[in-house]
């Protein structure tokens, strides 16, 4: 019996195959780690490590991808390394993986399978668990012929009579297809009440902030420290799926509504991104970006790249945004590092979500962002009506009626450009009554 727990409770181990790197890739890392991130992907899902190659180019073959001498090779070192599966870091079609099995004899699969497997690991509430399902069933319907030897074998119908039947995968791939539709259509009355509830914080007028970042940069860590939340926060990538909203307060009696949203990761599958598309879209609606980035991993520069590239494809690349950059405690004392990021992001937030290093900078440059910088502002008394008007776009921090005018020292959002116009209309009304000390 314990040896058959043993056995149950054994990890699976991958062989991993990594893409060539471009030649003109702007990367200085050495070949071994080519596999890193998909060595972070694989850890999350719960395997062990069997070894890594890492290719030098890839060659357009109908049958593997890449040449039937280096597709042997790969076979050979899966046996002598004793690996339960080989796993590409690169999209693998439905022909190739049965190919791949066929001359391995293991279960071969890609990176967009192991992101999805992940997906559903952590997939906590209806929504996430949705979501994951229809990643799950787009993914695996061009693949259900994968999952048979015998393609002919039939259900129903009889020879003679009423012709052939249908085959077990025409009902499968019927099946499939239906459960999507189902799913789409629960999807949508989901994304309705979320709606719904954007509307009601809209009606509010409190601002909206998101944390994005690639995963594991410490979105949910940092959520958890400026507001007292209890997202759940783990060492590994995609440790939450589902975003989670919290009031944070700043000065001055101000406030906005913090969300901490899933995090990015390149070449993600597209079927995760239509199917997390009402997730993602927290990030697309909010007022301001957090955009946090994890100062400690070599790879950063690049990881923030792809951040820019996944809010450009969801709609989210106009919005205002502030850079952070988390977990500065790790790199303490690395001149050369600090040096080199402060290189890359001049205008960043240093900070850590584990001291509280940089949050007071943090909660200071928000409240310049969404609230505008602090104004004096002398309004004539047959303009007084615009008081009100701040009082609901802004934030007075003063207010003297005196003889002929009032005095506001107040935070108005918007900015002015090089030619004076204002980005907002309570800017734009304002601008002429502010005042310049001497």
């Amino acid at each position: 019996m314990v040896e058959v727990k043993e056995e149950e409770e054994k990890k699976a181990r991958a062989l991993l195959v990594g893409v060539p790197v471009p030649k003109n890739s702007r990367t200085e890392e050495a070949p071994a780690s080519q596999t890193k991130e998909l060595e972070g992907l694989v850890s999350t899902l719960g395997m062990d490590l069997a070894g890594t190659i890492c290719l030098t180019r890839i060659e357009p073959t109908p049958a593997y991808g890449i040449g039937s001498g280096k597709a042997q090779e790969i076979a050979d070192r899966a046996k002598e390394q004793g690996a339960d599966c080989i796993i590409f870091d690169w999209e693998l079609d439905p022909t190739k993986q049965r190919n791949w099995e066929k001359l391995t004899g293991i279960p071969v699969f890609d990176r967009n399978e192991v992101i999805i497997r992940i997906f559903a690991q952590r997939a906590r509430t209806k929504e996430a668990t949705l979501q994951v399902q229809l990643a799950q069933l787009i993914y695996s319907l061009p693949r259900l012929s994968h999952s048979y030897g015998n393609l002919s074998r039939q259900r129903g119908g009889s020879f003679g009579n009423r012709g052939q039947g249908e085959t077990q995968l025409e009902l499968d791939r019927r099946q499939v297809e239906d459960r999507i539709v189902q799913i789409k259509k629960e999807l949508e009355e989901v994304e309705a009440s979320r709606a719904t509830q954007r509307r009601q914080r809209e009606r509010t007028s409190t601002p909206s902030c998101a944390l994005v970042g690639y995963t594991n940069a410490g979105k949910s860590s940092l959520l958890n420290a400026l507001t007292g939340a209890d997202a759940f926060v783990e060492d590994k990538l995609f440790a939450t799926l589902d975003p989670t909203t919290r009031k944070l307060t700043l000065s001055e009696g101000c406030s906005v509504l913090l969300t901490d949203t899933v995090g990015f990761i390149s070449k993600l599958p597209h079927t995760l991104i239509d199917a997390f598309k009402s997730t993602l879209e927290e990030a697309a609606f909010a007022d301001l970006l957090l955009v946090t980035v994890d100062s400690s991993d070599p790879d950063c520069i690049r990881q923030y790249e792809q951040v820019l590239k996944v809010l450009k494809e969801i709609g989210a690349d106009k919005i205002k945004r502030i850079v952070l950059l988390n977990k500065t405690d790790k790199i303490k004392g690395n001149q050369l590092r600090t040096a080199h990021l402060e290189a890359a992001f001049p205008s960043a937030i240093k900070l850590s979500a584990k001291t509280g290093e940089g949050f007071e900078q943090l909660l200071a440059a928000v409240t310049e962002s969404l609230f505008g910088e602090i104004g004096l502002y002398r309004i004539p008394m047959e303009d007084c009506q615009l008081v009100e008007l701040v009082r609901k776009n802004g934030k007075i921090l003063r207010e003297d009626w005196q003889d002929g005018f009032v005095e506001l020292e107040a935070r108005i959002p918007g900015t002015v450009d090089e030619d004076g116009k204002a980005s907002t209309r309570t800017k734009s009304l304002l601008l002429k009554y502010m005042h310049k000390e001497e």
